[in-house]
């Protein structure tokens, strides 16, 4: 597999702004409806990746930027994804996917500015494990298109329903 560049890999992360943002047009009914059977909702699906970027951006790569100790550690993620379940229910539509932007925006800005050597150092995360943001967003962009095919499909069925 090509290694691929830091801005192939800031672009590939930003793509999913225009494709959040473009989630405003679905009608709340659809919004609170499970993609699948005992699957989440389009609101869990986001609300679950903007409590990661927020996560990561809070407690590494601002961090980073401010050359401050990493706080991330290597959580348990079946309860912090059922507490973004939890979470999606206390937001409207709109401030979910305001939030979305904002704390993706805000890691896009922050790896902007990093140079290519910064993005491969490693740094050791609160449990002393080995971060680089290279395979943060190496490992999130997989993340985000899998969700994202999700949500696409879920849509695609509606409109056919």
């Amino acid at each position: 597999m090509a290694v691929k560049s830091k801005e192939q890999m800031i672009l590939e992360f930003k793509s999913l702004i225009p494709f959040v943002k473009s989630l405003e047009e679905v009608p709340d009914k659809h919004w609170d409806k499970p993609i699948a059977t005992g699957k989440w909702t389009v609101k869990d699906i986001l609300c679950h990746l903007m409590l990661w970027d927020k996560y990561f951006y809070e407690g590494a790569i601002k961090k980073i930027i401010l050359k401050e100790p990493l706080t991330t550690k290597h959580l348990d993620f079946n309860e912090f994804n059922a507490n973004a379940i939890e979470y999606a229910k206390l937001l409207s539509k709109q401030t979910l996917i305001e939030q979305f932007v904002l704390y993706r925006s805000r890691i896009l800005d922050a790896v902007s500015g990093l140079t290519d050597e910064e993005c491969d150092l490693e740094y050791k995360d609160g449990d002393r494990k080995k971060f680089s943001v290279r395979k943060y967003l190496r490992s999130f962009i997989p993340h985000d298109k899998h969700h994202k095919k999700q949500i696409e499909q879920f849509l695609e069925y509606i409109q056919q329903g």
